[in-house]
């Protein structure tokens, strides 16, 4: 069945969604993620360690949590959408290889995950009301 055009913006826009999250994490602009989700988001990152909470109390985390890590690069692709209205579930894959330690021979942590989202139409467009972290892998491997 043919996609709407409407539809078709809406897919677009949330894969801009999935982007700028990326992007916001990866530059540790956390004020970013204000666009990314709701202000009263649930956000759950408990499968690999991390907070469960709102939006304030995610950026709290994330401000004092990711310093550990030098580099970040969180890569994300194959999102299913399924519609109802003015509001969405999605499934994302993230390919995430993260830098920790000595700069010269920086541990590598790589993690495959799912994010599992519920997104509602706002105003300002599509919005992540939900969001959970289903693991797939993680592997350390030691830069020395």
């Amino acid at each position: 069945m043919p996609m709407s055009m409407e539809e078709i913006s809406d897919r677009l826009e949330i894969q801009d969604l999935m982007v700028r999250y990326s992007y916001a994490i990866d530059s540790r602009n956390w004020d970013a993620l204000d666009d990314v989700f709701t202000p009263d988001a649930h956000i759950d990152y408990s499968v690999f360690g991390g907070s469960v909470g709102n939006l304030a109390e995610t950026k709290a985390f994330l401000t004092e949590a990711m310093p550990m890590f030098t580099t970040l690069q969180h890569m994300v692709s194959g999102t299913t959408i399924a519609f109802d209205g003015d509001t969405a579930t999605a499934k994302t894959q993230c390919h995430n290889p993260m830098t920790m330690g000595d700069a010269e021979k920086p541990d590598l942590m790589v993690c495959g995950l799912w994010y599992v989202d519920k997104l509602v139409r706002t105003p300002d467009g599509w919005r992540i009301k939900e969001r959970v972290e289903e693991k797939v892998y993680m592997k350390v491997f030691s830069g020395s």
